[in-house]
């Protein structure tokens, strides 16, 4: 249930994508047993529409899968075909060359997509990770402040690397304080479990390995960090402003689905642990350190605001970070990329 952030890419798939587009029509991946979706040079037609909404294993990301099985996307004017990614690069590299409508994806993606010239809005917050990505050290290092100095792994432009950098600036520390050792995450989280590290920045189920050395600890993580690490819904604007209703009805969706959930939890549970290819325990375990916001929060999130409470500050945050990390030569406008109107259409059909 590999989730990641993926900066040092995402530049390479722009540019691989629109070459894709400008030299063919968009082939969907689709999932087996899946609905086979229209394709066309322009897929979402009022008379035979699709929405195509990519997702993935991570926890936050499988309400799709029970909107699919328990028949919960309700439009009569479009189809919904869900689109599964085992690797969640694909889906960012999709998005980008209009081969999904939609997906759920890191906030800390979606700015560097808009960065590198993508048109995508944020209609939804799904996720807040609440402890699922740590900052993991050997013994002896007991805060961040003692990491001075020493050897830490991780994958660079992650959200785990940025988990470490807000650790480090917390405790009066920079990047330049410590070594870094880039890395593939679950290289890193094996790289400190053998010793040859002194601590290590990493997700679940990763961080679950690198806690098998003996005497090693978590000393910071993303729940010290509220609002910090966020994934969330985008879609392209293009599909937006043809299909509104069919973005309505998504989010609509996506409400029903997590209320299933709540009144259906072990049946739930079952489903998106068998489509995720892991156990009923594994995929609970792996939901722990994570909040999934409800009508409430997301329209909270969408306020303007001066702390991690606000998308928007969030997403400004982490704008500089990949300017100063050196990920992108182009410094986003982030004005237009949050959409709040379906969200709140919902909230008040709900009350």
């Amino acid at each position: 249930m590999k989730k990641q952030s993926i900066f040092a890419s995402i530049g390479l798939l722009f540019i691989s994508a629109s070459l894709m587009v400008s030299c063919e029509k968009p082939k969907t991946v689709i999932p087996e047993k899946s609905p086979e979706p229209v394709i066309s040079s322009n897929p979402a037609t009022a008379e035979n529409r699709s929405i195509r909404v990519g997702y993935n294993g991570w926890p936050g990301s499988m309400p799709w899968h029970i909107t699919e099985k328990a028949n919960l996307f309700k439009s009569e004017k479009t189809k919904f075909v869900p689109v599964w990614y085992d690797e969640y690069l694909k889906s960012i590299g999709d998005v980008v060359a209009n081969k999904l409508d939609a997906n759920t994806q890191a906030l800390i993606d979606t700015v560097l997509s808009v960065a590198e010239g993508s048109d995508q809005v944020v209609v939804l917050v799904v996720d807040h990770s609440t402890g699922s990505d740590k900052v993991i050290a050997k013994a002896g290092i007991n805060s961040a402040a003692d990491l001075k100095g020493k050897t830490v792994s991780t994958e660079k432009g992650t959200v785990d690397h940025y988990l470490l950098l807000l650790a480090l600036k917390k405790a009066g520390l920079t990047e330049q304080d410590v070594i870094l050792k880039f890395m593939d995450t679950e290289k890193a989280a094996a790289a400190f479990a053998a010793g040859e590290v002194d601590a290590t920045a990493v997700f679940t189920p990763y961080s679950n390995n690198a806690l098998k050395r003996s005497g090693s600890k978590e000393i910071a993580s993303s729940k010290d960090f509220p609002g910090a690490i966020s994934d969330v819904l985008t879609f392209r604007r293009e599909f937006i402003e043809k299909n509104p209703e069919a973005v309505q009805a998504a989010v609509n969706s996506w409400f029903n689905s997590l209320a299933y959930i709540k009144n259906n939890q072990a049946k739930a549970d079952e489903l998106m642990a068998k489509q995720s290819k892991v156990s009923v325990a594994e995929y609970v375990e792996s939901g722990k350190g994570l909040k999934i916001l409800n009508v409430a929060e997301n329209l909270q999130a969408f306020k303007p605001g001066k702390d991690r409470t606000s998308i928007a500050f969030s997403a400004e945050e982490l704008k500089k970070v990949i300017v100063d990390l050196g990920m992108t030569k182009k410094t986003p406008d982030l004005s237009k990329m949050f959409d709040d109107r379906f969200l709140k259409a919902y909230a008040a059909k709900q009350k």
